[in-house]
């Protein structure tokens, strides 16, 4: 089979590898379609230390190739997802809602790439795969579908842990795919006011009907400033950095009220110096602000409760698909994604059957 792969730090390729094999718990998947997302070009920089041509992508959807021996409730040639983050479900982290830092491991649910091949090639194997693959329903496209494998998981979580009340305030730092998810997300869990920051025209146009009330052009005005001067003087009752700079990651506390939260999905991996929490907006430690940083929990439940939001009409994320390709042109659809070439947000890869 063909696999996407970082070469080396800085280089990446389409190679040949061998389809892999399941063991009793796992299956193989034949890959349909799937994303590039921009932890993809982290780790192609270097931000995130992997072996050599080891198979890049965590957001795939496809049909059921092989199945391990100790798998049920699944068939050959059925239409699946997997999450970018494929857990146990099984070790005491799992068990205690940590699904994301499985085997008690600093993001230890994040196999893909990290731990062994991303799902970047033509086939791909799952772990626990009773728990991890979703069936996907009968009138749900394979293009809808793979924005539940991550972008909406993510972005869902950050709208999660802002632990927002009916009616209450939020901005979100950054419209990117997982910003605008996170929009997505704040727009059904009831907020009253939602202010995103974000300067590309384009990405503002689809944070408004995504859920944005108003939009904050940061290179047009101070956002700290803006968004304080929109609530009052008073700040939010929430902030998401969804970005992963020590610019957004500090804003966020300086727009949050005292008791409020700050909800941080951005990675902050290509800056090495530690994140700085500016003291005053922070109370000197004593302003009752909660602090939580977490992504992609993973698992079939998660995937299926993403998808009935779909099949009933409240979410459509396929707007972020501002380009497609085939397989044969993803070192193409990387470069883009990398310098953010033409506007681009997601780009969607079509897999030839006929190939596989």
């Amino acid at each position: 089979m063909r696999a996407f792969v970082l070469r080396k730090v800085g280089e990446v390729g389409v190679i040949e590898k061998p389809v892999p094999e399941p063991g009793p718990n796992d299956a193989v998947v034949r890959t349909t379609a799937a994303m590039v997302c921009t932890t993809d070009v982290h780790t192609m920089r270097g931000a995130i230390p992997v072996a050599p041509d080891v198979t890049l992508g965590h957001e795939a959807v496809g049909v059921v190739h092989a199945l391990g021996s100790a798998v049920e409730g699944l068939a050959k040639g059925q239409r699946v997802a997997v999450s970018g983050v494929t857990p146990c479900f099984q070790c005491d982290s799992c068990q205690r809602g940590f699904s994301s830092q499985c085997l008690g491991r600093m993001l230890g649910g994040a196999r893909f790439t990290n731990r062994r091949d991303g799902n970047m090639a033509q086939y791909f194997l799952v772990n626990n795969a009773q728990a991890n693959l979703a069936p996907i329903p009968e009138g749900l496209s394979d293009h809808k579908a793979l924005y539940a494998t991550d972008m909406l998981s993510t972005g869902f979580v950050a709208a999660e842990h802002a632990e927002l009340a009916l009616g209450e305030t939020v901005a979100i730092f950054a419209q990117g795919a997982v910003g605008l998810s996170a929009t997505i997300g704040c727009r059904l869990r009831g907020a009253g006011l939602i202010i995103a920051v974000e300067s590309v025209p384009a990405r503002q146009d689809l944070a408004r009907p995504f859920g944005a009330d108003l939009v904050v052009d940061h290179t047009r005005c101070d956002p700290v400033a803006r968004i304080l001067e929109l609530t009052d003087g008073q700040g939010v009752d929430a902030a998401i950095e969804a970005l992963g700079t020590p610019q957004t990651w500090e804003a966020t506390f300086r727009v949050t009220k005292p008791g409020g939260r700050i909800s941080n999905v951005g990675y902050h991996g290509e800056v090495p110096e530690p994140l700085k929490i500016p003291l005053e907006p922070f109370g000197y430690g004593m302003s009752d602000k909660q602090v939580y940083g977490g992504f992609n929990r993973g698992g079939r439940g998660w995937l299926r409760r993403i998808f009935r939001l779909m099949e009933t009409g409240k979410v459509d994320p396929t707007p972020m698909t501002t380009h497609e390709f085939g397989f044969d042109e993803i070192e193409r659809a990387f470069r883009m994604m990398a310098s953010k070439e033409g506007g681009i947000i997601k780009p969607l890869i079509h897999f030839d059957a006929d190939s596989a």
